[in-house]
């Protein structure tokens, strides 16, 4: 095994990230080194490219990623519970604290000392990653490793926030963005048997929304909040646009006593009326990536039936323009790096 990788380096906030060898990782005790087969690329890694996010200790990793699937080929001391050549995820949470009332209530993704990948330590833009051993995930053997690798993120965080709405069969489930959070959303509320309505501002997505199981689809617009039809009344209104101009069409949507989940980083306030609040008795809460538990059923689930997503598949060298699709929206589906193939040019 070589002592250097290929890896797509951050060497300056929303530059161009620069393809070059780097030392190979070593894993640590309690952690296994994984040849990555693939890595998606999420919209995080754009707002951490461009300097938008940074950790408290305003250090941020120069290699980007946290949706990555490959092959274990080191295990560090003291593992035992991974063997060489099994299949590994490697997503956001690298650790959590383990002490914290949100780790001991199996709410680990709001640990607010947690390190990620991509963030705080090394990710999955590169050959190679280093992953803690008991937050590593255990993947289906066969299976495009393409496909497999935006559910690290984009379908972990769907499910995390479908999960935290408490979605019941024949509830009404609004759906706001439908990228591909959204459309992993929609499938994962549709098995579980809610009416299913999908928002967006592009019909093309629209009409892939109603493909995946959303009975009903409404074009976002200025007006939407005002026109909102009454016989959709949502039970749960689940935000995956990344912008406040969705909130007041939730507002709208959203039923006494039904339950809005923000899952979509967006930085800008919102207007919110108390009075509002203690008349209708909304819930509103947020919810953030998942927990290894989550990420056990959402594997299961992805077993038995496996989730549709367009993946578009892309090089190492060509991490720089993904992110710049991803920023601009332009993106079709998800995207995700293939490793094996020349990353040099």
């Amino acid at each position: 095994m070589s002592e250097s990788m290929l890896a797509a380096v951050l060497e300056s906030a929303g530059q161009p990230l620069r393809i070059m060898a780097v030392p190979r990782p070593e894993p640590g005790p309690g952690e296994i080194l994984v040849r990555l087969e693939a890595s998606g690329i999420c919209h995080t890694d754009v707002h951490v490219w461009q300097g938008h996010v940074r950790p408290a200790s305003g250090q941020s990793t120069s290699i980007l990623g946290h949706e990555g699937v490959g092959r274990v080929v080191q295990l560090g001391a003291g593992v035992t519970n991974w063997r060489l050549g099994e299949r590994a995820g490697v997503a956001w949470l690298h650790d959590t604290c383990g002490d914290c009332d949100e780790c001991h209530a199996e709410m680990e993704s709001f640990c607010q000392h947690q390190r990620a990948h991509g963030f705080n330590v090394a990710g999955t833009f590169a050959e190679y990653v280093v992953a803690d051993a008991r937050f590593a995930a255990r993947l289906p053997e066969e299976g495009d490793a393409a496909e497999l690798a935006p559910l690290m993120c984009a379908g972990l965080t769907a499910f995390g926030a479908v999960q935290r709405a408490g979605i019941k069969a024949g509830e009404i489930c609004a759906i706001f963005g439908c990228g591909g959070l959204g459309l992993y959303a929609i499938q994962i509320a549709q098995r579980l048997g809610a009416v299913v309505v999908a928002i967006d501002t592009d019909a093309a997505k629209l009409r892939v929304a109603a493909s995946l199981g959303a009975e009903h689809t409404l074009l976002a617009s200025p007006g939407l909040a005002n026109n909102w039809p009454a016989n959709l009344r949502a039970h749960v209104c689940i935000n995956f646009a990344p912008t406040p101009a969705s909130w007041d069409a939730m507002v709208a949507a959203i039923r006494p006593r039904g339950r809005i989940i923000a899952a979509a980083m967006v930085s800008q306030p919102v207007p919110l009326s108390q009075e509002w609040l203690t008349a209708s008795g909304v819930w509103i809460t947020g919810t953030s990536v998942g927990t290894r538990a989550q990420m056990r059923e959402l594997i299961q689930l992805h077993e038995a039936r496996p989730f549709e997503a367009q993946v578009q598949r892309v090089t190492l060298a060509e991490a720089t323009s993904a992110l710049e699709r991803l920023k601009a929206g332009s993106a079709e589906g998800r995207q995700a790096i293939v490793f094996g193939v020349d990353n040099r040019r």
